[in-house]
């Protein structure tokens, strides 16, 4: 079948390979090469497990990886945003002397502690667990890192201060650490309920009890359903609402009210507040997840295929930029001139998140559309500041010009992840994982 497709295609996955291995170390994978982001970073390794883990020479890069995040967690669970050596030169560091840290007499890496706090690090140390079971059947493995998995997940409930069941974030907390997502987001809590639901199967191979996982995967789905979807799809349900969730009820009637439907989740619920934006990442992991159904998942996917965010290439992270003066400007998203509108975080084009999209389409039966966006992408990734086949962190929104640093890890191993789903018309581990 793969004989059908341009065979630039498979060119670009030999070229994400080599890049992707190139990136590992004593420590595990790297968050990027051409001298930036030479740290472990939690969510990135984890999220370049969905390649690793399909290569041969990968699958001990990412149980590095695995070693080095519990290696470092803290007393009260929380995964590291990311571990490395503090002498290590690294460009994106400028801003704290091009190093991470002091050197330490031992030689010995160290946890960054420049962040705010990143949530979804323990979201993917899970859902990395549960890759990794899923691919190599390793019982052993798993058993020793269980309490490990249990510490992280008893992090995450106490991130849900009032526990609703949904998980409660403050600015600048996720994947977008220079944003002003917030409180209840979609992005970390369709990830939330994937880790339940990925718990739920690693507790019944290790013989452990499995109903309370079971069970807090479907509810998290629900609530994220009542919470963060407006239109037809989902039917409120006012007197649980009413009778079990009261802080929910202002801001649900404001936006049935205010916007009576959107054919996205919103990016967030906050207190007497919410955003009105199409988070693509957030929106295309729900459906990778099976949050949606299937007629939301289709209004999604038109939307962003309609608004043009799959252009000029896969895909932009949110559909409009925040400008100053909306309320959700804040002044630290001129931050080394990052989050200006349609740059990096504020409707910049990612790669790695270019191959979710193409991997929520496969998922979503679009077949024909995910191999054209897939063609896409990896002209988005064959582009260079210097010299072709970069594998950008990111691009303009507009432009589609790259602006971030080379050889970055997600990149590669997304656009892996993206040509694999493609060709086997299937999602690994996600078409396990999908909420019931």
């Amino acid at each position: 079948m793969s004989s059908t497709f341009p065979p630039i295609l498979a060119e670009a996955r030999q070229r994400a390979e080599d890049i992707l291995l190139s990136n590992s170390s004593e420590l595990g994978l790297l968050g990027g090469g051409g001298g930036a982001y030479r740290q472990v970073w939690g969510r990135d390794s984890m999220i370049c497990g969905l390649a690793l883990l399909r290569l041969d020479a990968g699958r001990a890069v990412h149980r590095n990886s695995l070693a080095t995040l519990e290696r470092y967690q803290s007393s009260l669970g929380n995964i590291p945003h990311n571990v490395g050596f503090p002498s290590e030169p690294d460009q994106a560091l400028v801003a704290y002397g091009g190093n991470l840290g002091h050197e330490e007499p031992s030689g010995e890496a160290i946890v960054d502690n420049a962040h705010s706090g990143c949530i979804d690090n323990n979201l993917w140390f899970v859902l990395g667990h549960y890759m990794h079971w899923r691919e190599t059947g390793d019982l052993e493995f798993l058993r020793k890192s269980w309490p490990a998995l249990q510490r992280a997940l008893l992090w995450l409930r106490y991130q849900d201060s009032n526990e609703c069941g949904l998980l409660e974030v403050h600015e600048a907390m996720d994947w977008a650490d220079l944003f002003p997502n917030r409180y209840n987001s979609l992005y970390p809590n369709a990830l939330y309920a994937g880790v339940w639901q990925a718990m739920t199967q690693m507790a019944a191979a290790l013989g452990e009890p499995d109903e309370l996982y079971a069970e807090t995967a479907a509810a998290t789905s629900w609530k994220i359903n009542q919470v963060l979807w407006v239109g037809p799809e989902v039917p409120k349900d006012w007197q649980w609402i009413d009778r079990n969730r009261r802080e929910w009820l202002y801001p649900a009637r404001l936006v049935e009210t205010e916007l009576v439907n959107r054919p996205y989740y919103l990016p967030y619920m906050g207190f007497r507040s919410y955003g009105d934006r199409c988070d693509v990442l957030g929106n295309c992991l729900a459906i990778l997840l099976g949050i949606p159904s299937g007629a939301q998942s289709t209004r999604i996917l038109d939307y962003i295929k309609g608004a043009g965010l799959d252009s000029p290439f896969p895909v932009r992270s949110l559909d409009h930029p925040i400008q100053r003066g909306d309320p959700d400007w804040r002044d630290y998203l001129l931050l080394r001139n990052l989050n200006k509108p349609f740059h990096y975080h504020n409707g910049g084009i990612w790669p790695f998140l270019g191959g979710f999209y193409v991997s929520a389409l496969v998922a979503a039966g679009r077949q024909d559309y995910a191999l054209d966006q897939l063609i896409r992408l990896t002209e988005l990734n064959r582009q260079g500041v210097n010299q072709a086949w970069e594998f950008n962190e990111w691009a303009h929104g507009q432009s589609g010009r790259p602006m971030g640093f080379a050889r970055q890890s997600w990149s590669a191993a997304m656009y892996i992840f993206a040509y694999d789903s493609v060709m086997q018309a299937n999602t690994p581990y996600f078409n396990t994982l999908r909420v019931k």
